[in-house]
C-alpha cells in the first residue's frame, strides 16, 4: 500500500522528534519533511506537497494560532490537504470550533494523548481520506454533560457518540444499515428529547453540551451537501477522483480520449417561432436525453452550451475503447432525440434535428479558472476537430469522425457504413483532415442505448 505523505510542524525540538519516531513505526504514514514555525509550514508544504500536515496549534512567531493559519494557507492553495491538529488545550469548544467551519479533512488531538494506541495513525489516515476525527478524551467531554446516567439505551448511547466523533450521517447510516435520512432524523429527535428532558434551563453544563452537539452535527449535514454539489456541478466522476486522489486538483494530466460535440441544427429559427416556456421545456428534455446516452456508453458530460453538448470518453478515467464508446453513444443520442422528436410532433412542437462531431486524439485535463471558481477542461486539437467534425455533420442526424476515430473505435471494418468524405479543409487548419460520415439512423446495433438510472435498479 502507498504510504500517506506526512509534513510535521512543532516549535519544540523534543515533541517534534518524538512524534516522528513514533510515525516511523506505522507503514502506512511518511514522513517526509519537518517544520518548526510558520513560514517554514507553508514553505515545505508548497515544495513537498504532502497529503497532510500535522500541526502545533501555537509555533513562532507570535505563539497564537500559527499552525492553524499556516494550515488554512496551505488548504487553500492546494485543496484537498488532510489536517491534523495536535493540542494541548482540552477544550470541547476549539475542537468543535475547527470542524464546525464546513471544512472536512480536519482532527483535532490532544498532545499528551497521541501515543495511545495508534490514534495518531489513524487521525491522519481519516484526514487522508476526506474524512474527520476528534480526540476521544474529547469526545467524552463532548457527551457526558448532555445526558444522565442510564438515561439513553445503549443504541441511543452510539448514536451520541458518532455525532460526537463528528462522524458523516451517510457513514453513520452504512454502518447501522439504514437510510441517510432515518439516521438524521433519529439525531434531531435524540436532540429534541435530551433538551425537553434538560427541564428548560438556559447556560447550565447540559445546554452547552447540546448546543456544541448541534453546531458539530449541523456542520456536518453541512459539509455533505456541500459534497452532494460539487459531485452535481463537476462532470461524471471527477468528484469522486478528487475526493480518492487528493492531488488531482492540482495536476495537469495528458489523456488520449474521444471528444463528441453535438448541436441542434436550425436551433435560433427554433427559437424564432417556439414559445419561451415550450422551448425551455424541449431543451430540459433534449439533454437528460443527451444525457443519458453519454452516460449509458461511459462518457462525461462536460458542459452544455445552449442546444450544444460537449461529452468525452476516456477522462477523467482512461478508457481503452473510449472511440467505440463514442460512436455508440452518438448513434444512441440521434436515436433518443428522434424518439422525443415523435412525442414533440403529437403536441406540434417542432423537432430537434441534431449534428454530432468526433474526434480522438491527445488533450490536457485540469482543473483552470480563478481561486473563485474552478473549471474541468480539454485543451488541445482534439477539441476543436471535434467542432469541425459536427460543423460538417449535415443533414440533420448525421455522425461526421475523424479517421483517427474511425480508426481506433475499430469500424473501418465495413460493419458500420462510414461514408469517406475524403480530405476536408476546416478552419484552424493548414492541411486537410480525412472525415468519415455516418448517415442518419445507421449502425449494425438496432438495441436501444442502455439508461443508466434504469439499470442502477435493483
Amino acid at each position: 500500500m502507498e504510504s500517506i505523505t506526512v509534513l510535521l510542524a512543532d516549535d519544540n525540538l523534543i515533541v517534534r522528534e518524538g512524534v516522528r519516531a513514533l510515525l516511523s513505526r506505522d507503514r502506512s504514514v511518511e514522513v517526509v519533511g519537518l517544520a518548526a514555525d510558520y513560514d517554514e509550514l507553508v514553505e515545505g508544504a508548497e515544495r513537498l506537497r504532502p497529503q497532510v500536515l500535522v500541526t502545533d496549534i501555537r509555533m513562532p512567531p507570535d505563539f497564537q494560532d500559527e499552525g492553524i493559519r499556516a494550515a488554512q494557507r496551505v488548504r487553500k492553495q492546494f485543496p484537498g490537504t488532510g489536517v491534523v491538529v495536535l493540542s494541548q488545550y482540552d477544550d470541547p469548544d476549539y475542537a468543535v470550533q475547527l470542524l464546525a467551519e464546513g471544512e472536512a479533512g480536519y482532527a483535532y488531538l490532544l498532545k499528551d494523548r497521541i501515543a495511545d494506541a495508534g490514534l495518531l495513525g489513524r487521525a491522519i489516515r481519516a484526514v487522508a481520506g476526506g474524512g474527520s476525527m476528534i480526540d476521544p478524551q474529547i469526545v467524552r467531554e463532548l457527551m457526558e454533560p448532555a445526558r444522565r446516567e442510564g438515561e439513553l439505551s445503549a443504541d441511543e448511547e452510539d448514536l451520541l457518540r458518532q455525532v460526537a466523533e463528528g462522524r458523516p450521517v451517510k457513514a453513520i447510516a452504512a454502518g447501522l444499515g439504514q437510510p441517510p435520512a432515518a439516521v438524521n432524523d433519529a439525531v434531531e429527535s435524540l436532540f429534541l428529547r435530551l433538551a425537553k428532558d434538560a427541564g428548560g434551563g438556559s447556560g447550565g453544563a447540559r445546554d452547552s453540551a447540546l448546543r456544541r452537539l448541534r453546531l458539530l452535527h449541523t456542520a456536518i449535514l453541512r459539509r455533505e451537501e456541500q459534497g452532494e454539489t460539487l459531485s452535481r456541478l463537476l462532470p461524471g466522476g471527477l468528484a469522486e477522483k478528487l475526493r480518492a486522489d487528493r492531488g488531482a486538483a492540482t495536476r495537469t494530466e495528458r489523456l488520449t480520449v474521444t471528444v463528441l460535440m453535438s448541436d441542434v441544427r436550425g436551433y435560433c429559427s427554433i427559437a424564432e417561432r417556439t414559445d419561451p416556456a415550450d422551448l425551455a421545456g424541449q431543451l430540459g428534455a433534449h439533454r437528460r436525453a443527451m444525457n443519458a446516452a453519454v452516460l449509458g456508453e461511459g462518457g462525461t458530460v462536460m458542459q452544455y452550451v445552449g442546444d450544444a453538448v460537449m461529452a468525452v470518453f476516456g477522462a477523467p478515467e482512461p478508457q481503452p475503447d473510449h472511440a467505440r464508446r463514442a460512436v455508440r453513444a452518438a448513434r444512441g443520442m440521434h436515436r433518443r432525440q428522434h424518439e422525443l422528436d415523435r412525442e414533440w410532433a403529437a403536441l406540434g412542437l417542432v423537432p430537434f434535428g441534431l449534428g454530432i462531431g468526433l474526434s480522438t486524439g491527445e488533450v490536457a485535463a485540469a482543473l483552470l479558472g480563478s481561486a473563485e471558481r474552478l473549471e474541468y477542461t480539454l485543451v488541445g486539437d482534439t477539441v476543436n476537430l471535434a467542432q469541425r467534425m459536427q460543423d460538417l455533420a449535415r443533414p440533420a442526424g448525421t455522425t461526421v469522425a475523424t479517421a483517427g476515430t474511425v480508426d481506433a473505435a475499430g469500424t473501418a471494418d465495413g460493419s458500420w457504413p462510414w461514408d469517406p468524405l475524403g480530405p476536408c479543409s476546416v478552419k484552424g487548419h493548414s492541411a486537410p483532415v480525412v472525415a468519415f460520415r455516418l448517415p442518419v439512423g445507421a449502425g449494425p446495433d438496432p438495441a436501444a442505448v442502455p439508461d443508466p438510472a434504469l439499470e442502477a435498479r435493483p
